[in-house]
């Protein structure tokens, strides 16, 4: 479970748009999605399901790489799939690099965007002590779709990266969300990658609840 950083660190995410100058050539001319759109709730499941858990998540804390790996799985098969539960990813981002990777995966097209953050969850190992961490991220991006240009505008749109610092900070000050993971089981409290059956017991609780 990693705690939240002071906000200046999140802040530092501009030392990596500086770095994007360091890349030859200029930004494609790409078509950029609405703010919106890149801004909008990115969730698994049925909008009619009974039980909705909002996941607060931050790509390089290698906790959060473990609920993905080892829990979601088990939930989306049980839960997510059968319309019982419904899985909301808020990104809250602790440090740069994680500021840097969530705002990457929001420039992808929604339909690629779980798959992209399967991907970096289970790569995270490597790119996320990248000693070239800009150039980790681009590699990543390409996976995804993006090519180097676009790449270069999505990180050097600077409305959604404070767009991701908004929302990290709003929740942090109306939900007290501090470390990450962190979930919401229909407004109950889960802190730490827990095991399946601990949220099995509090998903199943929350079912009883709503029925």
């Amino acid at each position: 479970m990693l705690r939240q950083q002071p906000p200046g660190l999140v802040r530092a995410f501009g030392l990596l748009l500086l770095l994007v100058s360091t890349f030859a050539g200029s930004a494609s001319a790409f078509s950029q999605t609405p703010l919106e759109t890149m801004l909008a709730e990115r969730a698994l499941g049925s909008d009619e399901a009974p039980v909705t858990i909002v996941e607060y998540s931050s790509l390089t804390c290698p906790h959060c790489a473990e609920f993905h790996a080892d829990t979601l799985p088990k939930i989306k098969e049980t839960y997510i799939d059968t319309g019982k539960v419904r899985l909301v990813f808020e990104d809250f981002p602790l440090g740069s690099l994680a500021l840097g990777a969530a705002v990457v995966a929001r420039c992808l097209p929604e339909e690629r965007y779980f798959g992209f953050l399967d991907y970096l969850f289970r790569t995270q190992a490597t790119w996320s002590r990248s000693q070239q961490p800009l150039q980790s991220l681009e590699r990543m991006a390409r996976f995804g779709g993006l090519s180097g240009g676009e790449f270069q505008s999505c990180v050097n749109n600077g409305d959604l990266v404070q767009g991701i610092q908004r929302r990290a900070q709003k929740a942090s000050q109306d939900h007290d969300i501090e470390s990450t993971p962190t979930f919401l089981i229909n407004d109950e409290r889960v802190i730490g990658a827990q095991s399946f059956e601990t949220f099995q017991q509090a998903i199943e609780a929350a079912l009883e609840k709503a029925n």
